[in-house]
């Protein structure tokens, strides 16, 4: 079976809420982590669903690119009552943690990862069937209150939200480039080269527990223009900055059960098709959103496609 991979950047232009349903604290709407590390991510079936209403609007719901990627609308429709007759040939990850946005005393914010979040993402391109050439300008003996940096004029104390950090200036050129293919603008390079910071391990999972925003909101009697009893809820989101990373793997179309599928197969049932299919998606308009609250313009992100992904 022939498959087609690539790996999807996605920066963050909004906040994003990809919540989990449920209260696990003073936080009414948590949003989505890792069970192991606590690390925010958006899962992926969040991730597929994202991705199949962006298909529908642009190539329509009964287009052989959404029946066939993504599989038979698991609701009734002209062409099948049965989600069951096959599967979709795509395969989405979760949208993984690489980059997060933390305030600083030293410049506006730092985009903070660590070296465990840099050697998954190798081994996940990998993985794809990508290579990135993050570790070799890496020092991954980060410690304590260590943090590396890129610009030498950096070197001395570092400030993300109240802690104060020893900044060490390295050569992250190798990295910086790595990242900037994920990141859709055009001046990424530069932009990290300023503001890329790599802190232990064990800070950047304090951070991701305890530098997320969590906002508060209220509802209003629409007749007295006054908070509604018991309305108040806190609702935590990704900041705007944030950079994720979600691989598609696609395989072969897979043939429907009996005559129940309407739509015709495509003439090129390869993954490479299956790939494209979602790939085009982003040629002309690169945006993507992701999680609730689309409303009040939430969930959307400036989507990258790693290059040399098809």
């Amino acid at each position: 079976m022939t498959q087609a991979s690539t790996i999807l950047g996605l920066l963050a232009q909004t906040s994003i809420h990809a919540g989990t349903g449920q209260n696990t604290g003073i936080i009414d709407l948590p949003i989505q982590r890792e069970g192991h590390n606590g690390w925010p991510c958006v899962f992926g079936s969040a991730m597929k669903g994202a991705l199949r209403t962006r298909a529908e609007t642009q190539y329509g719901k009964e287009n052989a690119s959404v029946i066939y990627v993504f599989g038979p609308s698991p609701s009734p429709s002209p062409n099948t009552n049965n989600a069951s007759e096959h599967a979709g040939a795509i395969m989405v990850s979760d949208a993984r943690l690489l980059l997060l946005p933390i305030r600083s005393l030293t410049s506006q914010f730092k985009w903070v990862t660590c070296p465990d979040a840099l050697k998954r993402y190798q081994r996940d391109a990998e993985r794809f069937g990508l290579t990135v050439g993050l570790l070799s300008s890496v020092n991954v003996e980060v410690e304590g209150d260590e943090a590396l940096v890129a610009t030498k004029e950096a070197d001395g104390a570092l400030f993300l939200e109240e802690y104060r950090f020893n900044a060490k200036s390295q050569d992250l050129s190798v990295a910086i480039k790595s990242i900037a293919q994920l990141m859709q603008r055009d001046d990424a390079e530069e932009v990290l080269q300023n503001q890329l910071v790599i802190v232990s391990n064990d800070m950047f999972a304090h951070l991701c527990q305890h530098a997320t925003p969590v906002n508060a909101h209220i509802a209003i009697e629409s007749e007295t223009k006054t908070v509604k009893d018991g309305a108040l809820w806190y609702e935590e989101t990704l900041p705007p900055e944030t950079l994720l990373y979600v691989g598609l793997s696609a395989n072969p179309v897979r043939k429907p059960k009996g005559d129940k599928i309407k739509v015709p197969l495509p003439q090129d049932e390869s993954g490479k098709w299956v790939l494209e299919s979602i790939t085009n998606l982003f040629r002309d308009r690169p945006w993507l959103q992701i999680g609730g609250n689309e409303t009040v313009g939430m969930g959307w992100c400036a989507v990258k496609v790693l290059q040399g992904g098809q």
